[in-house]
C-alpha cells in the first residue's frame, strides 16, 4: 500500500510538472523562419540539382520543425536513363544548438518522398520514392532576421530505390 502511494504521489508530481515546463517553452515563443536556395540530391549513380524552399517553426532556443519543397533543375543521365526530379517534399523535426548570437548548428529527421519522371528505350514513366531522412548543418546570421544556410542530409529509400546524399545551399529569413 505504501508503494501505491509513493507511485501515485510521483505520477501525480510528473503530471503537474510536464504542463509547467511546457508553459515555460512555450512563453519564449514560437519563431518563424523560411529559406530558398540550391540543393544537389546526388543519388547513387548520378546528379540532380534542385530548387529548395522550407518554412519552419522554432519553439523557443532548442527545438523546431520545418517543411520542404523541391522542383529538379534539368534532367540527369542514369545508368543509360534521363532523370528528371519533378518535386520532393518532406517535414522533419529540428534540433537546434545556439554557439553565438547569430549563428546555431542543427540537426534534423523526418520522412519525404519524391516524384520522378524517367525516359528510357522510348518509354516515359513516373516514379515515386518515400525516405527516411536525416541530416545536419550550420547557419549563420548577418543581422536580426537575414542570413544563410549550410547543410547535408542522408536520404534512405523506404522501397529498395536509390538512397541520397543531399548538399544544399539557402538564403534564409526569419519572420
Amino acid at each position: 500500500m505504501k508503494t501505491l502511494l509513493i507511485a501515485a504521489a510521483g505520477i501525480a508530481a510528473l503530471s503537474m510538472a510536464a504542463p509547467a515546463s511546457a508553459q515555460t517553452a512555450l512563453s519564449t515563443g514560437v519563431s518563424w523562419y523560411g529559406n530558398l536556395g540550391y540543393t544537389n540530391f546526388n543519388p547513387d549513380n548520378g546528379d540532380i540539382s534542385a530548387i529548395t524552399g522550407r518554412l519552419g517553426a522554432r519553439f523557443g532556443q532548442y527545438f523546431g520543425v520545418e517543411g520542404e519543397l523541391s522542383g529538379g533543375l534539368g534532367n540527369t543521365h542514369i545508368d543509360g536513363a534521363s532523370v528528371h526530379l519533378q518535386n520532393q517534399e518532406a517535414i522533419y523535426g529540428v534540433g537546434f544548438l545556439p554557439v553565438s548570437p547569430n549563428a546555431d548548428l542543427f540537426v534534423r529527421a523526418g520522412y519525404g518522398g519524391a516524384d520522378y519522371k524517367v525516359s528510357a528505350g522510348g518509354g516515359t514513366f513516373n516514379g515515386n520514392l518515400q525516405s527516411w531522412n536525416f541530416g545536419a548543418g550550420g547557419q549563420y546570421f548577418f543581422d536580426h532576421a537575414n542570413g544563410i544556410r549550410v547543410d547535408y542530409t542522408r536520404e534512405e529509400a523506404t522501397d529498395h530505390g536509390p538512397d541520397a546524399n543531399v548538399w544544399g545551399v539557402s538564403y534564409v529569413r526569419k519572420f
